[in-house]
């Protein structure tokens, strides 16, 4: 995973926003798809993109997949955009 895949796959509002619905926690395909008019094969198009870059982790239980977001990049970028602008931004430990 690098920033090229990451801002790419950050540059759509699609995807933004499906990771603005991960937030909160892991949901199905099917969940995420419910929330945009458009076909389930658009859906996994832009959870393909979000999980090759590193942004959502796929497991699948049963007839499910679920996705989730990793905040582990999302924290990656912070740090590095907080770097640019010049300030201290602190990665919290778990």
């Amino acid at each position: 995973m690098g920033f090229a895949e990451t801002f790419k796959a950050l540059s759509d509002p699609v995807r933004r926003d499906i990771l603005v619905l991960l937030k909160d926690g892991r949901l199905p395909a099917g969940e995420i798809g419910s929330h945009f008019n458009m076909t389930g094969a658009t859906i996994s198009y832009h959870l393909g993109i979000l999980k090759n870059a590193g942004l959502v982790f796929e497991s699948r239980e049963k007839n499910f997949i679920y996705y989730e977001l990793n905040t582990s990049v999302v924290e990656e970028v912070m740090l590095w955009l907080s770097e640019l602008k010049g300030e201290n931004y602190h990665v919290k430990e778990e």
